[in-house]
C-alpha cells in the first residue's frame, strides 16, 4: 500500500499550485491533508476513485484536515473523544480489517512556547487514544506532528533549542510515544540521514538554502514495522510550506 501525507496550509491555495495534478501523480491509497483551512462547502475537490472524509475546525479558515482513500473504510471517527480537543479538525482516524489508520495535525506550541501547556496535554490524552487502538489492532498514523524529534531533524538544532517544535518538552513526548510501542518509519530505515527535512520557513530563504525541519511523519505499530517497505519525503514537490511524505508498506 502507499500512502501520502501532506501539510498543504490551505488547500485553496495549494490547488492553484498544482494540488490536483501532484495527488494523481503520486496516486496514493491512502492521502492525508492536514491544515486544510476550509468549511464544509468551500471547495468543490472531484477526485475520482477516493472516498472523502473531513474533519473541519470550529474557527474559520484554520486548521483540518482530510483523508482520501480508494478503499472504504470499516469506520471513521473524528477526534480523539475528549471535547477540550475535538474543536479544531486536528485528527482522523479510519478503520481497516487488519489496521487502524490515523492522520493529525499537533498543536503548535506558538512563539514563546505560550500553548506548551495545551500541547503537554493534548500530547499525553493522544497518546493515551493510540494505545487504545493498538490494543484491538496495528495503527498507522501520519500528519504534521509539530516537532522534530532529533538534532539530526533540522538545520539549525542549536539556535532552536527554546523554540516551538524543538523545546525538551515536546521532544521528550516523542519519545515516550515511540517507546511505549511505536516506530518512526523514516529514521527506522534511514538512521543516520542527514539534510532531509518536510517543512521551511518562508522567510530567509529557508527552502532554497534547505534550512528545513522534518516535523511530518509516519509511524506505525512495532508490530508492523517489518512489512515497511520504504518511507519517502519528497522534497522536489512545491505548493506549501510543507512537502508530502510517504509510507509504501505491505499490508
Amino acid at each position: 500500500m502507499k500512502m501520502v501525507s501532506w501539510n498543504v496550509n490551505g488547500l485553496r491555495a495549494c490547488v492553484t499550485k498544482g494540488f490536483v495534478d501532484i495527488f494523481n501523480e503520486l496516486d496514493a491509497d491512502i492521502f492525508c491533508l492536514q491544515e486544510t483551512k476550509l468549511q464544509e462547502g468551500q471547495i468543490d475537490l472531484p477526485l475520482d476513485g477516493y472516498y472523502q472524509y473531513w474533519n473541519y475546525a470550529e474557527k474559520k479558515g484554520y486548521s483540518g484536515t482530510a483523508i482520501f482513500t480508494k478503499k472504504e473504510p470499516l469506520a471513521v471517527t473524528n477526534g480523539i473523544g475528549i471535547d477540550e480537543h475535538n474543536t479544531e479538525g486536528r485528527v482522523i482516524t479510519l478503520e481497516y480489517e487488519d489496521f487502524f489508520f490515523v492522520t493529525c495535525y499537533t498543536p503548535n506550541s506558538q512563539n514563546e512556547l505560550k500553548r506548551l501547556d495545551y500541547r503537554m496535554k493534548w500530547e499525553d490524552d493522544f497518546r493515551e487514544y493510540l494505545l487504545s487502538l493498538n490494543e484491538k489492532k496495528p495503527v498507522i498514523l501520519c500528519g504534521d506532528l509539530n516537532v522534530a524529534h532529533n538534532e539530526i531533524d533540522l538545520k539549525n538544532p542549536k539556535t532552536n533549542r527554546k523554540n516551538a517544535g524543538f523545546s525538551n518538552e515536546e521532544r521528550e513526548k516523542m519519545t515516550t510515544l515511540l517507546n511505549s510501542g511505536f516506530t518512526d518509519s523514516f529514521r527506522y530505515l534511514y538512521p543516520d540521514k542527514e539534510g532531509i527535512y518536510s517543512w521551511w520557513s518562508y522567510r530567509f530563504n529557508a527552502r532554497k538554502n534547505n534550512a528545513g525541519w522534518r516535523i511530518d511523519y509516519f509511524i506505525t505499530s512495532d508490530s508492523i514495522k517489518d512489512k515497511i517497505i520504504d518511507s519517502k519525503i519528497h522534497t522536489d514537490i512545491m505548493g506549501s510550506d510543507h512537502c508530502p511524505v510517504e509510507l509504501d508498506i505491505d499490508l
